[in-house]
């Protein structure tokens, strides 16, 4: 494939201590460790990193989106996780930027091997069906387990500041911060952005009851389907169905509710989404449970008619793709991160 030859022009590969790097198109270095679940590749967005920064890690959404693309006209492409979406430039100035790959996805793709959405189906006979390979893998622990081991690594490396460590999460990715953030104890700054705390299915309750007071439909069709979306999530919790069905996995996992997960980690939380992002319309409930709690380490930041990725939304309630604001997200949160001490802050 022709992405074979890109990486011809690297600079380093070496294989030691069950790890290998290799250079990426003079932008990036590509690790892969060697588990005993499993290899996984991540990049660090650092052709020779060597000065000593503390790391960045960014949890992308959802999807076996590659980290490169290799279009056909502009060849290769850095997408990681959706870094491109913003300036991550400015993020790379403070810290070590990390993004690990999808789970059973390779981490360059020629455009060819993907489908009309441009993410990565594999061996499955359906281009809008991932592949079962993907499916089996697509799992809340899995993306935390795949995740610490990758900080493990890190944290031994010469070049990084291990005096803190900030963790980011879009959407799925903020799942996978959340409980990251409370299992790995290294973590000091925590970031979740279009995240539904509350888990992902409930969802499609609300956008039924949302179509009503649009009156795209009726009470009588809004309740087949919220009786519909509780027959799937009960198949989800079913052990013989998850047998047979691995998608349900991924359901099950990312639809428990990551609250608790935020309310047991004691470092500086950022928590930012667009008003017109029904996936995290219900994360103004967050500060209720902090009160409770007696805990005031969470900042939450708002962007007015802006949807799930930051376009602004028209009055039809489509997003303006050609009025982005992932960059104004980013920035605000980089210069949260620098303003937060390290110190735990519970109460």
């Amino acid at each position: 494939m022709k992405f074979i030859f890109f990486i011809c022009s690297l600079l380093m590969s070496q294989a030691a201590f069950g790890q290998k790097t290799s250079v990426i198109n003079n932008e990036s270095t590509l690790f892969t460790l060697e588990t005993p679940n499993g290899n996984i590749d991540f990049l660090v967005i650092d052709p020779a990193p060597k000065s000593k920064k503390p790391l960045f890690l960014f949890c992308q959404g959802s999807l076996p989106l590659p980290l490169y693309f290799n279009y056909k006209k502009e060849g290769l492409s850095l997408f990681g996780g959706g870094l491109t979406n913003f300036n991550y430039q400015d993020i790379i100035k403070s810290y070590h930027l990390v993004v690990i790959s999808m789970p059973e996805t390779p981490v360059i793709l020629d455009e060819s091997q993907l489908n009309d959405s441009y993410w990565y189906y594999g061996d499955s006979k359906d281009r809008d069906i991932p592949s079962r390979a993907y499916q089996e893998a697509d799992y809340l622990d899995n993306y935390v387990n795949r995740a610490v081991s990758v900080l493990d690594y890190l944290s031994k490396q010469r070049w990084v500041d291990n005096s803190q460590l900030t963790v980011f999460g879009h959407s799925q990715g903020g799942h996978v911060a959340a409980k990251l953030a409370n299992k790995y104890k290294k973590v000091s700054k925590l970031g979740l952005s279009g995240t539904n705390l509350f888990g992902r299915i409930d969802q499609d309750i609300r956008q039924a009851k949302r179509d009503i007071q649009k009156g795209k439909i009726t009470w009588q069709q809004a309740s087949q389907k919220i009786e519909s979306t509780y027959a799937f999530y009960k198949d989800a919790n079913n052990p013989e169905k998850l047998k047979n069905n691995p998608n349900l996995r991924s359901w099950k996992s990312f639809s428990q509710p990551a609250i608790d997960e935020l309310l047991g980690f004691d470092y500086p939380i950022y928590l930012v989404s667009g008003t017109e992002d029904i996936v995290a319309e219900l994360n103004d409930l967050a500060p209720l449970y902090f009160i409770r709690n007696h805990k005031n380490n969470l900042t939450i930041k708002r962007y007015y008619n802006l949807e799930h990725n930051y376009f602004e939304v028209q009055n039809d309630g489509r997003p303006d793709y050609k009025k982005p604001h992932w960059n104004d997200v980013m920035t605000d949160f980089l210069t949260w991160t620098l303003e937060q001490k390290t110190t735990a802050n519970s109460n």
